[in-house]
């Protein structure tokens, strides 16, 4: 059972039906005037909560997830469209009972909207004409959305700070192998060949040539030389390598979405009506 204690957490809480259903979020409590116990509270339902409805709260129960009253979704739904300003008259409440199949016998006197900030019931000042707004917070007004603080509130904005991390990009390595590599070079290269010489036979040459028998057989040899290329292969450094790093700069743009909230003032135009009792 929700009592006038636990106030400030009805306010701005998730309300689910009995079946678990989320409905809405509670907006304001109103309590019986004889009693000052909770007998209503409107509920903001709908994409963007403009739309309220009375729910009976008189035997929901308040848990870590919210409020929990005893009607279905689709009851709040369809429940009767009634100004959530100031009491609501017997007629009015009698109304909600019937269409929540509550009975008849459970009808009460006025019941009044409180605000969760000050202590008992917020009436209606008879004597002004006008309903009393006042909190110990000495605010103007009070929060809708749950337990009033201050007159006013805080807009805040997501602003898009960008820096850098150095992270892993990737790795270079040195790695030597073996090729084979083909190399034409053009080496000279001589030989002997035999030339056949004839002289005739003179003065200065009779004694070498009269020095023997004068009819005989014999033979004279050569040796003919030649040059081959020889290969040799010899290992010699060439050069050295190494890995080294340097640092470059990119212009990088960055596009990332900000939230930011916006507070827009609704007014309300208020006519010479008597206020309700």
């Amino acid at each position: 059972m929700i009592g006038t204690d636990t106030l400030d957490r009805v306010i701005g809480a998730d309300v689910y039906d009995a079946d678990g259903d989320k409905i809405g979020t509670a907006s304001e409590v109103f309590l019986d005037d004889q009693s000052g116990n909770p007998e209503w509270v409107t509920v903001k339902t709908g994409m963007f909560g403009t739309k309220e409805s009375f729910v009976p709260i008189r035997d929901a129960d308040l848990t870590n997830d919210g409020v929990r009253v005893p009607v279905s979704k689709a009851a709040v739904k369809d429940a009767p469209k009634i100004d959530t300003d100031g009491h609501l008259s017997p007629q009015e409440e009698q109304e909600l009972y019937r269409h929540y199949g509550m009975g008849a016998g459970d009808v009460r006197t006025d019941t009044t909207r409180t605000d969760t900030t000050t202590t008992g019931t917020a009436g209606m000042d008879t004597s002004a004409g006008v309903a009393a707004d006042t909190n110990r917070h000495g605010t103007v007004g009070h929060d809708t959305s749950g337990p009033t603080t201050d007159d006013a509130m805080t807009r805040s904005e997501e602003q898009l700070r960008v820096g850098t991390a150095t992270e892993e990009a990737g790795r270079a390595r040195l790695r030597k192998y073996v090729v084979n590599e083909n190399v034409t070079k053009t080496v000279p290269v001589s030989r002997e060949e035999v030339r056949v010489e004839r002289e005739p036979i003179t003065d200065a040459n009779i004694g070498s040539a009269t020095d023997g028998p004068a009819i005989s057989e014999e033979e004279h040899e050569v040796t003919l030389h030649a040059e081959r290329p020889v290969v040799e292969k010899e290992a010699v450094p060439v050069e050295r390598v190494r890995l080294d790093t340097e640092t470059v700069t990119d212009q990088v743009t960055v596009d990332e979405t900000v939230r930011k909230e916006q507070i827009d003032a609704d007014g309300d135009e208020r006519r010479g009506d008597t206020p309700r009792r």
